[in-house]
């Protein structure tokens, strides 16, 4: 049974600590994608070696290869796979998916958040039979149902979304001013400056689709997403942020006085994660011994990389492969889907660069010493990575709330430039042209605006880690959370 291993789990790991102190027992369970499984997996890290906490994972068994390898190292984690109802077919997903990755298009993420509410019934079960009981769930607010089946049970929840402190402040204001009526047929220039923050002025391309859109009806299946996810923030114990109080600490503070529950800025988180072994040559991934070649040739490196979530169109993906030629720099390229057509480019740039097609392991490229900029679509993870590993940025938002994070990294933190803006990035008639690409990535590594971003990333990188090391903010932090627990509801 899984809730036998589980206390199988729990009672082994505290052994580190006096028999007689009885650690909380946190609940995780992601939403079923790399970029929001990921931070969590660091957390369950660091909650272990810090001997703060006993861990339960929850995931699905089209996810639990991914997870456990994740989870290595992580002492006494116990792990438990819920099966989807057999035989159940949900409209707009495809038979089998189990995760984000697997949908044929961003389109069918309203419906794959409601399919994955059928593991509902079976959480709660597992749930309540866990030993020791739970003391909170740590879940994805995707997962509006857990939070829900964990109150049924009297569990308090903590919710996590892969988001920084200026988005989650950014979406209040929006969805309180809706900004976009305003800035719909004005000036190309026009701008919303927000009133609580008038440093921020947003432009409609700084706005995630499909609040870019005045009319509140459009997108509905969108929107009402948007609310579950809301209201699940809203109604949970506090919010669990992957990020730093020295970098956000004007907002953090905005949403605890005005807005909650409490959010704790823990990151960043894969900070918490164990440095891996340099490993020998002869089993090292094939690019990092190629990194390993620049490094001692003297060669700077930049890294490609645009998401794993949203597939960018071939046409685009042949610009960007022209471009990268056109700069004349040294850059290993991670390419999604790992079918996509480049053209000839591979053979064009041989010995000068590489294309990976294949799951790699990005914080360990960015904290290659020979890796000195990063082209990024700007999701939440990629930047903290980026932060924590001192590596300035060009950013090339996508989706979601990436125009928001690209907003932050070159408006405010002065960390990256821009890939210039278009609204629609993924959509095969709106195309950022080879030539713009190579200018961007010649400016970012070695251009005036990419030489300040470096000195400004450099900076911030340090005080990133220093908000993890003992004592700092995001370690009092999750210490004060966790303490949290034995406290009253």
């Amino acid at each position: 049974m899984a809730s036998a291993a589980v206390a199988a789990a729990a009672s082994c790991s505290g052994g580190a600590r006096d028999a007689q102190v009885q650690l909380p027992h946190v609940v995780m369970f992601p939403f079923m994608a790399k970029s929001h499984t990921t931070p969590l997996t660091h957390l369950a890290h660091l909650l272990r070696r810090r001997q703060l906490a006993t861990v339960t994972f929850f995931t699905t068994p089209g996810n639990a290869a991914f997870v456990r390898a994740a989870l290595s190292g992580a002492d006494g984690v116990a792990v438990v796979e819920l099966p989807f109802p057999a035989d159940v077919i949900v409209p707009g997903v495809p038979p089998g998916a189990e995760c984000v990755e697997a949908l044929d298009s961003l389109s069918s993420l309203p419906a794959f958040v409601e399919a994955v509410s059928l593991l509902r019934p079976r959480f709660e079960e597992e749930l309540s039979a866990t030993r020791p009981s739970a003391s909170v769930v740590v879940a994805d607010a995707f997962l509006y149902w857990a939070h829900a089946a964990a109150a049924a049970v009297g569990v308090r929840t903590l919710a996590f979304f892969g988001a920084n402190m200026f988005a989650h402040v950014m979406r209040e204001v929006i969805l309180r001013d809706n900004p976009a009526a305003a800035l719909i047929g004005g000036a190309s220039d026009a701008v919303f400056t927000v009133p609580e923050f008038p440093h921020v002025q947003l432009s409609l391309a700084d706005i995630p689709i499909p609040f870019d859109e005045p009319d509140l009806t459009a997108a509905a299946s969108i929107r009402e997403m948007d609310g579950k996810l809301g209201k699940t923030i809203a109604d949970s114990h506090g919010l669990i942020v992957n990020t730093f109080d020295a970098m956000e600490s004007r907002y953090i503070d905005h949403w605890n006085r005005h807005v909650g529950p409490r959010a704790w800025p823990v990151g960043p988180l894969c900070l918490a994660r164990p440095t891996t072994p340099v490993p020998r040559l002869d089993v090292a991934p094939a690019w990092m011994r190629w990194l390993d070649e620049k490094a001692a040739a003297g060669r700077a490196v930049l890294y490609v990389a645009l998401g794993t979530t949203v597939a960018v169109p071939g046409a685009q993906l042949r610009e960007v492969a022209d471009g990268l030629e056109q700069s004349g720099l040294d850059f290993l390229w991670a390419v999604r889907p790992v079918d996509a057509d480049l053209g000839s480019i591979e053979e064009r740039v041989q010995g000068r660069a590489m294309v990976v097609r294949e799951w790699v392991d990005q914080c360990a490229i960015l904290r290659h010493g020979g890796v000195k900029g990063f082209i990024s679509h700007c999701g939440w993870n990629s930047v903290i990575e980026s932060i924590s590993a001192g590596v300035p940025l060009a950013v090339w938002p996508m989706s979601a709330e990436q125009p928001l994070n690209a907003k932050l990294v070159v408006d405010e933190l002065r960390i990256g430039i821009r890939v210039p803006a278009k609204h629609g990035m993924t959509s095969p008639s709106v195309l950022v042209k080879s030539e713009e690409i190579a200018s961007v990535a010649k400016e970012l590594m070695n251009g005036e605006k990419g030489v300040e971003a470096a000195r400004n990333m450099a900076a911030l990188g340090a005080k990133a880690r220093e908000a993890v090391d003992e004592g700092g903010s995001s370690w009092r932090a999750v210490e004060e959370m966790i303490a949290g627990l034995g406290q009253p509801a």
